[in-house]
Order: C-alpha cells, then structure tokens, then sequence
C-alpha cells in the first residue's frame, strides 16, 4: 500500500520532517505525534522541533516586512494573501490595537498567515512582543497536534506494528482531521475578517 508522506515520515523520520512540516505542517505534526507513542520519534524533539520551526517562520515574515515592507514586491505578496494596499491600514490598525488577538486569528486562519504576519514587521510591531505572542500560540498549536497524536497512537498499543496494521484507521483519522482543520480555519478566517470589518469602521469614523 502506497502511504504517501505518511511512508516517507516512516522511512526517513526526522530528515523529511522539514520539507513536509512545510506542505502540511499540522497533518505531519499529528502523523508524528502518533509515531511518538511507538517510540519513533522522541516527543519533545518533536515539539521543539515544531516549535522551532514556527517562530523561524514567523521572524523571517516579520523581517521581510520590517525591511522591505515598502518595495513593491512585498506589496504584490501581500496581494496575493488578499491584502491590498486599501486593506492595509485596517490591519495596521489590527496589529496595533489588538495584537495577540491578531496573531492568534491570522496564524490560524486560512490562506493568510504569512501576508498578517509580513504586515506585523511593516507596522514596526514590536519584536518582543511579537516573539512573544507568536511562541505562545505555537506551544498551543502544536503542543495540542502532538498530544492527539500521541494519544491516537496509543490507543493502538503503543507499536509501530499495531500502528501499521490498522494503516485504515490511520488514514481515516487524518481525513477527518484535514477537513475539520480547514473548515476551522475557515472559521477563524471570518472571525479575522469580522475584525476587519471593526478596523475598518473605526477608521471611517476618525
């Protein structure tokens, strides 16, 4: 049976976590969480690696918009999230106004985290604070894929044999966790639009 990037996880452990932590990151974090509870993967290497790798991310957004936030290209970027130059200030004003809450809707909304977090360096967000933010809500993140993961995993005994021949489970599992992620991306991704709307009439009213 062809597995997928399931299989490449199981063949090469922690040397393909990094390029399919960044096709799916959260799908290969609970894939890998589940291969913690057979003793595949260590789980706090897991979970820092996760970590790690989020706020890696996340500065280098923040540092292109720091430093390039006025050249034309990362305008066209963040176009491309769905950011033009008309929206810009209404997430200027998200930023400044209510930046935990816009770190934690951004990053788990659909489509548009690395665009909200390229305007975080843009605004001149301070880092401290972003960092901050930012670490807090990567612990939650991952640290809840990870632990259902490991627990997904245990139920099935805590092998990799158990784990391999119940591969359907597995897989249906992962489905299910696709498609309620992205339609609680979904979700969040209206709520950040909400603020928007917010931001938007605030601005008007000045």
């Amino acid at each position: 049976m062809d597995l997928g990037p399931m299989q490449l996880i199981i063949e090469y452990r922690y040397w393909i976590l990094l390029p399919l932590s960044f096709a799916e990151g959260p799908l290969v974090a609970f894939f890998a969480g589940t291969l913690a509870a057979a003793g595949y993967f260590n789980i706090w290497m897991l979970a820092a690696f996760f970590f790690a790798r989020d706020v890696i991310v996340d500065l280098c957004c923040y540092y292109l918009g720091y430093y390039g936030g006025q050249s034309r290209w990362i305008h066209r970027v963040l176009r491309r999230f769905g950011i033009t130059d008309e929206h810009l200030e209404e997430v200027r004003v998200l930023w400044n106004k209510h930046p935990g809450k816009t770190m934690f809707l951004s990053k788990l909304s659909y489509g548009v985290a690395a665009g909200f977090i390229v305007v975080a360096g843009l605004v001149r967000m301070s880092l401290k604070q972003f960092l901050l933010y930012g670490s807090i809500i990567a612990l939650m993140h991952y640290g809840v894929l990870l632990f259902l993961g490991y627990f997904f995993g245990a139920s099935f005994g805590g092998s990799i044999i158990g784990i391999i021949e119940n591969i359907p489970y597995v897989v249906g599992a992962l489905s299910l966790l696709a498609i309620g992620y992205y339609f609680f991306k979904r979700r969040i991704g209206k709520k950040l639009q909400d603020e928007e709307r917010a931001a938007r009439a605030e601005i008007v009213s000045k």
